[in-house]
Order: structure tokens, then C-alpha cells, then sequence
């Protein structure tokens, strides 16, 4: 047997007294083939070759392994030198048919040696550096080893090695059909050769040859169809020729026709016999290798031997492989077994042959749409959508409604090849190509077809888009149906219709503006070319001239239904601002109604998401680079006037109200339950204002004019105080007429909803700035008493103030335990037991550990905050204390117990600081600390 290869070896090679041996590392490879003097030459050297490759050839000696420039010049002077067969190949196309003929005519002259140097390129191709010679082929002697083989060498120019490889095994049988290939050596020997290699224990052996093995089948196969056209020609012209009279009839022309067709399917059937000794020698044992590549080799050439001969391999014996294999581990190997059934179902006389396979592999097919490679589950998209095409009744309703979710997959490219599987099934008509004006019954049955699929439009627009952008993109055909009056009763389309078909409108509209990229799905593609570029400013062109035609009419029609006004209320942003000029009076007038409309809708609702997109529009309209900037900005000064109008009438009655409320407080009268609702809708309106009107500041721009200025007096904010002390922090009353009818669970839960929502509501605003941030120690002293109703709303105002500022919110912290302290410390003073609005030491201590552990582990993040606490709390403890004799500690000595738990988040350093601090400001305070 011939040896197992091993690594290439990328020293040159000696010469051998028994074989000649020439270097196969890459480096060799490339700089060989690369080198154009060779290519030009190529006949000439080969004619100069005495018999064969196994003849004695000079070889010039090279120092190092690889070619490099100075070799290159010393090419191209060197005499004329024998090339193999394997450097002719490895030099490209240029040279295949010329090195083919030399092969041939030295194949005539003498036979053996031929044989071997065709023996010897494919051991060469597997990766061995020598030559087979005449007694290495009887004896089965060993040749050099090699691991590395050029069809899994890594490189530009291995690449490419392949195709080189198959297009000589293809020219080769070519060449030889008409005598070579039937002379009963060359082929027998060959097909015997690669058989017993391709089962070779060897990778690069079995890798090779196998590859060649099945393109020689492929080759064989082409031989086998000219055949077939030749016995068919001559039968033709033999029937001519018989059905002449006999006067005219040729007898011996008769007799050579009758010849020849019996020759030629003779040879037909020899080759048939050759393609099945290669198909049962080498298919049968290859197409479960272990190798996923070799597998993936032989389910590409049976899918192209069926499509090329199948008379002989369409049929439920060969096809039976295709399907087993389309469940094998490796995707490539499913993706060949994909690819190749997609070819052999496009023709329609070819899937006619296939319906017990297509029965029989119906629910895998689908299946593998559900692929985890993407590339295989798109591609199995595809071949059902073949198969659907060619065989109506293989698919069920039940499978279409399967299949046709997968336009809402989070991979693009399927979800692409599914919007085109749906587009052709349900939504296309090869007649009509183009959509008219008006909206025809047809533009009306498709629009209801793709509105009614799902409500997820906007996802399914994406996966249309490449398929049935023409149609998603004539927008007048699809406006003409909301907005034409000629449709019947019965025709027209309801309110359901009209919201999900302006769905889609909107959709296509932000979809030729944006491009693709949707939240959850993958495109692929993260840069857009010229070409693209292009295409869409055109889109948005065309876009921006019909809708800004039609738009003030669908506005007008639908201004008392906010949901699909506010559809409608997108559309501006998507606008060519910088393309569309004013100087048209068409333009002007058009751009007049539409901000006219988009007034009136402002006006009229006041629902969030309406407001939102009108604002949104109006910004897009109002762009620096718009050339409808001054009609828009003045149109927006007109409606912000009107707004800070509205606003500062809202303010007044907002704190008229609360002056009612004050002057009630003060007179101490009871307020009914109606009245409590009246002033805590009140509260929650003045909060909104306050909070709104601090954002208009903050985004105010200085050209615009000076904002409108209020800060909320001391009196207000201490009623906003009061307010929430009185409401949100007590316990709920209720009623006798609540607890009689059993409904006190739910008057319990509906009064803590209502107090949780004022006290979200004054949160807002000390963290929007509108309160000073120590207006919030009063809300946290309430921490541990109130954590089960208000614990997330106090804590999530903690963690805001303090990403505000970390410093101020610590001050903040310091001034609750602070005050805290200090009342229950007045009330053990006073002699008078404590009340039960006064918390214990416990209580405190017990805050200040929650307060502590709000700070978390990050050390370094905070301890700027905690440094500040802690000095803070030492000044507190120290404040107005004098060292007398009879006097020899701090009034508030017992503060440190609180401050202590604060002490083990401070970093070492901090801890240092802190005491430098204590023994620079007064000695004494060091002493009473440690």
C-alpha cells in the first residue's frame, strides 16, 4: 500500500537514486505556480519531456523552501525543465487543456509511463512530495508522508486548488471520450486506484480521491448524455433513411448507421457500467464518513447526477440517500443535500418523479426550517417554497400557516425568504405587475390579505420588503382606499380594516425611510451602500411629495379617532424636508393644511402617545436643514403661546385650590371623603404642572426668548409638605357603611393606591429639582415605619437623589437621623413619656442601618458620602459642648452609637482623614471619639 502522508516538509528535497523528489510545502506551491514564464511556456516544456515524468529530470537546488523574487528571475532564464502534472494544474486554467493534449499524445506513444504520472498527480494531491514510479506501483512501496494536503491548506491560492483540480478531471475525461476512456486500461486502472484509496485509514488519501473519484462519475456522466444524443441522432437518421423508397434506399449507409448505433450503445453501456463500479466502490462507503466534508462531496454530485441523468439516478434508490442524509449532524452536509433538491425540483419534469421521496420526507423538509444554522433553515424555506410551486397538493393549509410564520423570525434572511414565500402564495399575481391609480378590487383584496395576517405589521412589512417592496411602496394605491368614496356597503372596509391597514401604511412609510434594522432582528448587514443610499433618499422623496398631498385630508377624516390619528401623526417625521423647497405654491399651500391639521389634532386629544408624535413631527418639520423651517416655527409659536396660556391658567386654579386648603387646615374643620378626592386630584395637577414647567426650562433654548420663570414660594412648599404628612403617612379610615357591605379589603387597597400615587407624585418633584433635596428627610424618617406600603418609593428616591448628588443626598441622611435624634432626646428631657410619633433609639439606630446598607460594597464609589457623614455627625455630637469640670461629656455622646453604623463601609484612608480632622478641630474631641 502507499504510505500514510504526514507533515509537509518545507526543505527542498534531495534527488533519489530510485525517485525523484520535489519539494510540497506551500510556500514551494506558490511561488511555483505564481510564476508566469512557466505558464507561457507550458507546451513547449511539456513536449521537451523524453516519454514521461518518470524519466530523469534535471532539478536545480535551491537553498531555502520557498520561491522568492531572485528565484523568480532565475525562472524565468532557466532552461527548459519538466513540469508534473500537479505544478501544471496548480499554475490555473490557462494551462489544463494544453497539459490534457501532451498527456494524451504521450498516453498513444507509450502507455505506462503515462499512466504513472497520472498516478502520481493524485498522490501529489494528497499531500506526498515524490513520484510513483513503475516498481513503487507493482510493489505497493511507500512513498513520502504528508499531514497537510492542498484541498485543506489555508490560504487565497488553495482555495482556488480545487476548482483547479476538478476542472483537469473533467477536461481530462473529456479529451478521452471518444477512444481513451473505452480502451479498457486507462479507466479500469484509475477507477481500481481511487477506490482503494478513497477507503484508505488516511485522511488526505480518502479526501482526494474520493473527490476525484465522484467528479470522474460527473465526468462520466456528461460522456453518457453525448452518447445518448448520438444513439438518438442515428436512430433518427436511421428511421430517415428506412423510410425511404427502395429505389433510394441505401443498403450499405443502412448497415454502417445500423453499426454505429450498436457501437454507440455499446460504449454507453460500458460507461454506465464504470459510473456504477464508482458509485458502489466509492459513493456507498464515502457518504457516511466520518469526515463531514467527504459527505458533504458526495450528497452535492448525487444531487447533480440526478439532474443531469435521470433516467439512470432519479429514482427512490439513489434518492433515499438524500433524505437519510438531510438528518446527518453537520450543516454543510444538510445544506448540500438542501441545495441540490431545490435544483432537482425546479424542473417540473424531474419533481414529477419524486412524490413517494417527497411523502416520505415531507415533515423533515419542514422541520429544518426550524434549522439551528440560519443558512440551512433559509434555504429549506426556499426548497418548500420550490416544492409548492411544482406540487400544489403536497402542502397543507396547516403547513402554510406554519411556514408563513416565520416572517416574524428574528433572523432576517429568513424571515425574508418566509415574507417571499407569502407574497408569492397569497399576494401575487403574475398578470398585474404594476398597481394602478385608483384602488382597484385587487389592490384591495391583496391590502386585506396582508393586514388581516397578524398584528405585529411592522415585522411583517420587514420580511416583505425585499419581495414586495413595489407594492408596499405605492402608497397612492393604498391612501386611495381610506380616503376613495366609490366602494359600496358592502365593500367597504370597516373600522378593524382601516386600523391594521394604516398600520401597514405607516409601517412602509418608516420602513423606505429607515431600512431594515428592527429591535430583535439580526440583519447581517451593518453598512448600506451607495446603491442602497440612494434608493431610499429617493423612496423618502416620492413619500414626502404624495403624503404631503394627501395627509391633511386623512387628518381631517379621522381627527375624532386618536389611535389612528396617531399613526397618521408619524408620518411627518419620516419626511425630505431638505428636498421639498416652499417656493411652490402647491408645496406651500399643502404644507399650510398640514400644519393646520396637525393643530387641530393637538387641540382636540390630549392622549400621551397623540402628543408625543405630533411633537416628534413638528421637530422633523422644524429641523435646522428643513426649508420649511419658518412656516413650522411659527406655526410652533403660535401653539407654544397658546400652551403657556393653558399652563399658567392651570397654575393659578392649582393654587387657588390649595389656598382653600390652607385656610381649611388652619380652621381646623373636617374634610369629607368627596373633598379629600377633590384636593388630592388637585395635588396631583399642581405636581404635574410643577414638574412639567421645570423640564420646559431645562430644555429651553436661550433664542427662542427668556422661559417663563416660577419657583414655588416657601408657603407652597411647605402646604406640599404638609399635605403629604397628613394624607400619605396615616392609617386608612373607613367607614361604617364600607365595613357593613364587606368591602373593606378593597376600600383598603383603593386608599393605598391613592396615598402610594401622592407620594410618588411629591418624590417627582425633589427629583426633578423642583423641591430642594432636604425637603425629602421628612419622607425618610418615615422608612421603616411605612416599608411595606411606601418601601420602594422611599428607597427609589434615595437612589435618584443620590445620582443627583451623592454628597447633598448624604446631607440629606445626616439631617433625618439628625432630627430624629434630637425629638426623641426633647422628649426624655421634658420627663414625659415618649409619644407615638416619636421613634425609639432602637428605631433610629435601626434606620440608620437600612440608610448604611443602601451604600452597598463599592467603597470607593461612595466614600466622599460617607467621610462627610461622619464628620457631619462628629461636629453634631461636639456642637456648643464646653469642657467644664463637673461636665466631662457631650450632650450628644449617644449619637456616635447611630454614626457607628456607618463606620465599617468607610475605606481605611477615609477612617484616617476623619480622625485628622477630629484631632486638628479640637483635641478633645479625638479623646472622646477613640
Amino acid at each position: 500500500m502507499i504510505a500514510e502522508p504526514t507533515l509537509l516538509s518545507r526543505s527542498v528535497q534531495k534527488e533519489n537514486s530510485t525517485v525523484d523528489v520535489s519539494s510540497c510545502t506551500s510556500a514551494n506551491y506558490t511561488s511555483g505556480v505564481r510564476n508566469e514564464n512557466r505558464q507561457k511556456n507550458v507546451r513547449g516544456k511539456r513536449k521537451a519531456r523524453e516519454g514521461s515524468e518518470n524519466a530523469k529530470r534535471k532539478h536545480s537546488k535551491s537553498s531555502n523552501g520557498s520561491l522568492g523574487r531572485a528565484e523568480n528571475e532565475q525562472l524565468k532564464n532557466r532552461d527548459i525543465e519538466a513540469l508534473t502534472l500537479f505544478e501544471v494544474v496548480t499554475m490555473g486554467r490557462s494551462a489544463m487543456q494544453a497539459v490534457v493534449d501532451d498527456w494524451i499524445e504521450a498516453y498513444i506513444i507509450d502507455r505506462e509511463p503515462a499512466l504513472l504520472d497520472l498516478i502520481s498527480f493524485f498522490i501529489q494531491c494528497s499531500g506526498c512530495k515524490g513520484v510513483v514510479t513503475a516498481e513503487m506501483f507493482q510493489s505497493k512501496e511507500d512513498t513520502d508522508e504528508s499531514g497537510e494536503y492542498p484541498l485543506v491548506m489555508s490560504g487565497l491560492y488553495w482555495k482556488k486548488f480545487r476548482s483547479h483540480f476538478c476542472e483537469f478531471v473533467s477536461v481530462l475525461v473529456a479529451q478521452c471520450q471518444y477512444s481513451i476512456i473505452f480502451d479498457n486500461y486507462l479507466l479500469n486502472t484509475l477507477i481500481s486506484l481511487l477506490t482503494e484509496l478513497s477507503a484508505s485509514c488516511v485522511r488526505a488519501f480518502r479526501h482526494t480521491c474520493t473527490l476525484a473519484a465522484v467528479k470522474l462519475l460527473s465526468a462520466l456522466v456528461n460522456v453518457a448524455l453525448s452518447l445518448s444524443i448520438n444513439v438518438d441522432n442515428s436512430q433518427r437518421l436511421y428511421e430517415v433513411e428506412l423510410a425511404k423508397t427502395s429505389s433510394k434506399r441505401a443498403l450499405p449507409r443502412l448497415e454502417k448507421i445500423q453499426r454505429k448505433i450498436s457501437e454507440l450503445q455499446d460504449r454507453k453501456l460500458e460507461t454506465e457500467d464504470m459510473m456504477d463500479a464508482i458509485f458502489k466502490g466509492v459513493f456507498l462507503k464515502r457518504y457516511r464518513d466520518v469526515i463531514p466534508e467527504i459527505r458533504a462531496i458526495c450528497m452535492e454530485e448525487l444531487t447533480v447526477w440526478m439532474k443531469l441523468y435521470s433516467p439512470v439516478f432519479l429514482n427512490d434508490t439513489y434518492l433515499k440517500y438524500v433524505g437519510w442524509m438531510m438528518h446527518d449532524k453537520q450543516p454543510d452536509v444538510r445544506l448540500k443535500c438542501v441545495l441540490g433538491l431545490q435544483g432537482l425540483y425546479q424542473d417540473v419534469h424531474l419533481s414529477s418523479k419524486m412524490d413517494l421521496f417527497t411523502s416520505r420526507f415531507k415533515e423533515r423538509m419542514i422541520s429544518m426550517t426550524l434549522d439551528k444554522d440560519h443558512e440551512v433553515a433559509v434555504q429549506a424555506m426556499r426548497l418548500l417554497m420550490v416544492i409548492s410551486q411544482s406540487c400544489d397538493d403536497v402542502l397543507s393549509q396547516d403547513d402554510y400557516k406554519h411556514l408563513f410564520q416565520f416572517v416574524y423570525s428574528s433572523h432576517r434572511p429568513l424571515a425574508a425568504t418566509a415574507g417571499e414565500f407569502l407574497y408569492s402564495k397569497l399576494l401575487s399575481n403574475p398578470a398585474v405587475l404594476q398597481l394602478k391609480e385608483g384602488a382597484s378590487e385587487e389592490d384591495k383584496h391583496r391590502a386585506l390579505t396582508l393586514a388581516r395576517l397578524h398584528q405585529h405589521v411592522l415585522y411583517v412589512v420587514d420580511s416583505l420588503w425585499d419581495s414586495a417592496g413595489d407594492f408596499l411602496k405605492d402608497w397612492a394605491s393604498l391612501t386611495s382606499l381610506l380616503t376613495s368614496q366609490s366602494f359600496s356597503p358592502e365593500q367597504a372596509l370597516n373600522s378593524a380594516d382601516e386600523t391594521l391597514l394604516i398600520e401597514i401604511l405607516l409601517a412602509s412609510v418608516r420602513q423606505a425611510a429607515e431600512g431594515p434594522p428592527l429591535a430583535g432582528r439580526s440583519t447581517g448587514k451593518k453598512v448600506i451602500s451607495t446603491k442602497e443610499k440612494r434608493l431610499q433618499t429617493d423612496d423618502c422623496t416620492k413619500l414626502t411629495e404624495h403624503f404631503l398631498k394627501v395627509l391633511p385630508e386623512l387628518l381631517s377624516k379621522y381627527l375624532e379617532d386618536a389611535g389612528k390619528l396617531t399613526s397618521f401623526l408619524k408620518i411627518p417625521q419620516y419626511f425630505q424636508t431638505d428636498s421639498c423647497g416652499d417656493e411652490n405654491t402647491d408645496v406651500s399651500l399643502s404644507l399650510q393644511a398640514l400644519l393646520a391639521g396637525l393643530d387641530a389634532a393637538v387641540s382636540r386629544h390630549s392622549e400621551a402617545g397623540l402628543l408625543e408624535a405630533a411633537a416628534r413631527s413638528y421637530h422633523a418639520l422644524c429641523a435646522e436643514d428643513s426649508r420649511w423651517q419658518h412656516l413650522t416655527a411659527s406655526a410652533m409659536d403660535q401653539l407654544i403661546q397658546r400652551w403657556t396660556h393653558t399652563l399658567e391658567t392651570c397654575l393659578e386654579e392649582a393654587l387657588s385650590y390649595f389656598a382653600i386648603y390652607c385656610d381649611t387646615v388652619s380652621k381646623k374643620e373636617y374634610l369629607s371623603h368627596i373633598w379629600l378626592v377633590f384636593l388630592s386630584q388637585a395635588f396631583m395637577c399642581l405636581s404635574d404642572i410643577l414638574v412639567a414647567h421645570n423640564y420646559q426650562l431645562q430644555m429651553w433654548d436661550p433664542s427662542a426668548g427668556a422661559p417663563l420663570l416660577y419657583t414655588p414660594e416657601p408657603r407652597l412648599q411647605k402646604a406640599l409638605l404638609s399635605f403629604v404628612l397628613e394624607h400619605v403617612f396615616t392609617s386608612p379610615e373607613l367607614d361604617s357603611h364600607s365595613s357593613e357591605n364587606g368591602s373593606v379589603g378593597v376600600s383598603r387597597l383603593e386608599d393605598l393606591h391613592r396615598r402610594r400615587n401622592l407620594l410618588a407624585a411629591y418624590c417627582k418633584l425633589i427629583v426633578h429639582s423642583v423641591l430642594e433635596m432636604s425637603m425629602a428627610a421628612e419622607i425618610f424618617k418615615q422608612y421603616m415605619k411605612y416599608y411595606n406600603d411606601f418601601g420602594d418609593i422611599i428607597k427609589e428616591t434615595l437612589n435618584r437623589t443620590r445620582q443627583m448628588d451623592k454628597i447633598e443626598s448624604a446631607r440629606t441622611l445626616v439631617l433625618c437621623l439628625q432630627q430624629l435624634y434630637l425629638r426623641l432626646k426633647q422628649e426624655q428631657d421634658s420627663g414625659n413619656p415618649c409619644s407615638s410619633g416619636v421613634q425609639t433609639y432602637s428605631s433610629i439606630k435601626e434606620l440608620a442601618r437600612r440608610f448604611s446598607l443602601t451604600f452597598g460594597w463599592d467603597q470607593i464609589k461612595f466614600r466622599e458620602s460617607l467621610a462627610m457623614i461622619h464628620r457631619d455627625g462628629i461636629e453634631f455630637v461636639f456642637q456648643g459642648f464646653v469642657q467644664e469640670s463637673e461636665k466631662h461629656s457631650p450632650p450628644n455622646i449617644s449619637y456616635l452609637t447611630i454614626l457607628s453604623e456607618f463606620s465599617m463601609y468607610c475605606v481605611a484612608c477615609k477612617l484616617f482623614q476623619i480622625y485628622q480632622f477630629i484631632f486638628l478641630s479640637n483635641k478633645k474631641k479625638y479623646l472622646y471619639y477613640c
